[in-house]
């Protein structure tokens, strides 16, 4: 599949007291790069997309990570994310966090395809994950694949 890779600066307001990374920042970063998934994947910003397919969002519906040395305030990190699996509405994202060349976190995250119900006035109903969604994904990747580096 797919890789996107993403730079992040730790910033101050992501750090604790200790000066290392909180851990919910680092799910924000995650949620962050799963967009820019997308979106390299796509050639769309997510609005775009949202409006093109009738998505009402990507919800996360699991996600699980492991934290294996800190980040602290002014590290540039690297996240690499990739699509592991595209289910009929449901996909998993993978996401590892280098500081340098070390690991330093991963995560796992399952997402959820939705669309509005016009059943329920304000929620949302998974759907399947558009065809045309996933074939951007895998001519991403051949793409990618085709550019020397």
């Amino acid at each position: 599949m797919l890789v996107n890779r993403r730079k992040v600066r730790i910033e101050w307001g992501d750090c604790d007291p200790a000066g290392i990374v909180y851990f919910p920042r680092y799910f924000q970063h995650f949620d962050n790069a799963t967009v820019g998934l997308f979106e390299a994947a796509t050639g769309r910003k997510k609005i775009e997309m949202a409006g093109e397919n009738d998505m009402a969002g990507i919800p996360t519906v699991n996600i699980r990570a492991r934290f294996i040395i800190p980040s602290r305030y002014g590290d540039d990190v690297v996240i690499e994310s990739q699509v592991t699996d595209f289910r009929r509405s449901s996909f998993d994202v993978q996401h590892k966090l280098f500081r340098g060349k070390e690991l330093a976190a991963e995560c796992l995250e399952t997402r959820v395809w939705t669309v509005r119900d016009p059943k329920s006035p304000g929620g949302l109903k998974s759907a399947p994950v558009p065809q045309g969604i996933k074939d951007r994904f895998a001519a991403a990747k051949q793409k990618r694949a085709k550019t020397p580096s």
